[in-house]
């Protein structure tokens, strides 16, 4: 279809479907325009967010995230209280626990950086 088809069947001066195209290539369209674009094609604009790894795993390495960091922050204030935990069984075991907390409470995992 040429850019004068496609104004045609949008109802624009073929200008703006030069802007348009100008705009794709840039990554400035706006979603407005591809609907319109889109449905004078005959087309349905489909707008998505592809994880790029699965969300499951994505999740879990993002409780771990947060489980380390909350660990740090206990040890760190443990340190200072000289009540330093050493076992690293220990450590590895309260870091999954805390985990696996977190991932029974997923909204909880995006409250911190």
């Amino acid at each position: 279809m040429t850019t004068t088809q496609l104004a045609k069947r949008m109802g624009v001066q073929q200008p703006r479907i030069i802007e348009l195209e100008k705009g794709e290539v840039t990554g400035n369209p706006t979603v407005q325009s591809l609907e319109r674009a889109a449905e004078a094609m005959g087309c349905r604009l489909v707008y998505v967010l592809v994880p790029i790894k699965p969300l499951t795993k994505t999740i879990k390495e993002r409780a771990s995230r947060v489980a380390e960091t909350q660990l740090a922050a206990v040890e760190q204030t443990m340190r200072l209280e000289a009540q330093d935990v050493t076992d690293k069984t220990k450590r590895k075991a309260t870091h999954r626990q805390l985990a696996n907390d977190l991932l029974r409470r997923p909204a909880r995992l995006w409250d911190e950086p």
